[in-house]
Order: C-alpha cells, then structure tokens, then sequence
C-alpha cells in the first residue's frame, strides 16, 4: 500500500517484481494513474480512488507549493491527506481484506497497521525515508543536518506526532469498522514501539548510515530500484540529441507543481547557457519546457537508460530521483522544494558527489551557473559519484524483504 507521486510508488515495483520471483502474489495498491507501472512489472494492481497530480491543482494543493516553511507546508499537506483518506478508506480496507500479508509505506503507515491489527494481518512498513527519531539528524521531512541529539530526538517525535495526527479520524472509523477499541494516536504509536514493529528501509547504508539509536526493528536494506523492461530504450529524438553533442544536464522538478512555470523555466536555460552546457528539460508535474538547438524537451523517460548519458542531474530532490542519479554514477544539483528534499540535499553534499544544494527559494541563474559549472568541470564529483555507483551495484535490497516477508507469510 503506498500513496502520493510518482516516486512514492516507482520503487515497489521493482520490490513486488522481487517478491514475485520469489513466488509471492503481489498486488499493488495505489492511485488509478499508476496501473500501468503495475502491470509492466507483472503485478497485480488495485485502484486507489484519488489522483495525487490533480490534487496538486487545487486551491489546498496550490497553498502547499506556495507555503515558505516545513512546518506550514505539513499542516497544510495534513489537511489534504486527511481528505485524501476519507476517499481512499473503503478500497483499501478492501484491499487489504484481499491480503495475507500486508506492506505499508511511509505514507500510510499508520493507518496501514491500525487495518493490519484490525483484520489480523501479518504487516511490516517499507518506507522509502527516515521517519524514526534519532539523535543522528534533525526530523528529514523538515531540514537537513542536526540540531545536537537531544533537539533532534525531540524534533523528532514532535513531527511523528503531527504526523500521526493527519491519520486520527481515518484510524478511529477503521477501529470502529473492524471492531477494535478507541485508541488514541499517541498510544498507537507507543504499541508499535513496544512490539518493535518492523519497517524496512529502502535506500542504501552507504547514503544513510542506520542510526545507533534505532530499534532492531528497524532495518536499512538497501534501494528497490524500479522496474525497468529489459528492453527499455529511450525515443529516437532522445538517442539523437545525445549523439549530436557532448553529454548534456537533466533538468527535472518531478512532481512538484510549482508556479510560475515559464519563469522557472527560464531561469534553468539561463543557467544552462552561461555554464555552456547542453540540456534535457523534464516537462514533469511543473509543466517545464524550453526551446533551443541546445535543448530537448521531453516528458516521462526511464531514469536508469537516461542518467548514466549525462553531465549532471538538477533535480528537486525527492527520494527517488536522488537515488536514479546516484545509481548512474553522475553529479547532481538539487534544488530542493519542501519535505525530505533537504534531507537528500544534505546527503549528496555530504557524500561528495554535489557542489550542495540551490534552494528554489533562493534559486537564481548566477547561483544554479556556479553550482552547474562546478558539478561538472571539477573531476572530484564525478569521480566520487562513479566510486559510489559501483557499491551501489553491489547491494541487493530487495533480498532481506522477500526474507522477511517469507517469514511473516510462514513460508
């Protein structure tokens, strides 16, 4: 079960492939627009009532993307989830009735375990983020870097909790549907606690060492890569456009839905241009586009064909276009938005395969040049990023999953 863009649900398609190899049935259960993400990975696939790019158009979705902090742009994304929930109840109550194991993402991992107990269910979370507290970092869904341990464990729980908050009325009608006591959302989450419920992780202890404080349920594995036919290519315009120079930068803002796309847009061209790069512009859920010999224009391409051909990648940094770029072995520069993209700003810095973040809120044409230039003319951040890229390769993810699954299953 997962909810949200298209990087909270590209991942577990790879991780359902995987546990469908090892002889599971896998159904995955998200928004209607991601069925055929599903059904190329030979999954299952059961619709969730509710279309996370159109929500991003509302009046709710348009006061998130303008919101100046982490904290207004939480209240302002729990109002929308809790709407969203009311929605989605029924199927994946409906869902889950269906399941003999169930696996929830981040997104929904609270109400996840309130169906799970309800239906006795066998559950784990696989999230695809940080969300435990810890004295190693600072809350991820709200900065990057620490506020000492003391600050950051209190943080810490201060945003689980305002996050457990958003899931209150969703949690209480599904007690009440499956015959469960009241229960408060604080005391919930002290049971999951206490029972050391499992939540795997899926990105890589080479990214994100797991912290000492962690309980031992809690476990880094590993990135699921999303699945990719074996046969994937990318369009002829593509393939000719790579041929005809040298090696250009990815510019893509994903699924955040920004304003002011034209502006945005120029300012990337600008950059792009005064560092004397070529570059690749990702229409996304921004509506990006430019013009120009030294430009291509184009919308959704397979990331793991696409980056190892580039320069660099600017991106918006969420969880999963970070991972598709380390994977490639190539520099980024992120220009991160809201949530988690500061925590995995942090991280690139931090590894040495990024000059560190352009913030949207402070992004100009000379500062993205400099960070552009300095990307891609100092050897040290390609070098770093291909030494990292060739670990990567070396995990599997997806393999202590299947194993834990099968445990849960009694296989």
């Amino acid at each position: 079960m997962t909810a949200g863009s298209r990087g909270d649900v590209a991942p577990f398609t790879g991780l359902g492939r995987g546990l469908a190899r090892a002889g599971h049935e896998v159904t995955l259960v998200t928004h209607g627009c991601f069925a055929p993400a599903a059904e190329a990975a030979g999954l299952r696939f059961h619709a969730l009532p509710v279309d996370p790019q159109a929500e991003m158009h509302t009046e709710q979705g348009r006061a998130l993307q303008e919101s100046a902090t982490g904290i207004g742009q939480l209240i302002r994304v729990g109002a929308m989830a809790r709407d969203a929930l009311d929605r989605m109840l029924d199927e994946l109550l409906r869902a889950a009735e269906a399941a003999d194991v169930l696996l929830v993402s981040s997104g929904l991992g609270t109400l996840g375990h309130t169906i799970a107990t309800g239906l006795g269910l066998p559950s784990m979370g696989v999230y695809l983020q940080p969300h435990a507290p810890s004295a190693t970092f600072a809350p991820p869904l709200l900065v990057s870097g620490s506020w000492g341990a003391t600050a950051n464990r209190l943080a810490g729980r201060a945003v689980n909790a305002a996050v457990d908050s958003i899931f209150v009325p969703a949690a209480r009608t599904v007690r009440a549907r499956l015959g469960l006591p009241p229960l408060g959302s604080r005391a919930a989450r002290r049971i999951r606690e206490r029972q050391c419920w499992p939540v795997r992780h899926g990105f890589s202890p080479l990214v994100v060492p797991r912290p000492a404080d962690w309980h031992p349920g809690l476990t880094i594995d590993g990135y699921w890569w999303p699945y990719s036919a074996p046969d994937a290519g990318l369009p002829a315009p593509v393939r000719d456009f790579l041929a005809a120079g040298p090696p250009p930068v990815f510019v893509g803002m994903g699924s955040a839905t920004l304003p002011h796309s034209d502006r945005l847009a120029a300012t990337f061209v600008r950059a792009l241009r005064a560092a004397g790069l070529r570059g690749i512009v990702q229409r996304g859920w921004t509506g990006l586009a430019a013009d120009g010999d030294d430009l291509l224009t184009v919308g959704e391409l397979p990331h793991d064909v696409l980056f190892p051909h580039l320069a660099a990648v600017v991106h918006h940094a969420g969880a999963g276009t970070t991972a598709a770029g380390l994977r490639a072995g190539v520099p980024a520069v992120p220009v991160p938005v809201q949530f988690d993209a500061h925590f995995w700003s942090g991280r690139l810095a931090a590894l040495g395969v990024s000059p560190g973040p352009v913030p949207l809120r402070r992004l100009t044409a000379p500062a993205l040049t400099a960070a552009l230039r300095a990307a891609t003319t100092d050897p040290g951040y390609r070098d770093r990023a291909r030494t990292l890229a060739a670990r990567l390769r070396e995990e599997d993810g997806t393999a202590p999953v299947v194993a834990a699954v099968n445990r849960l299953a009694g296989a």
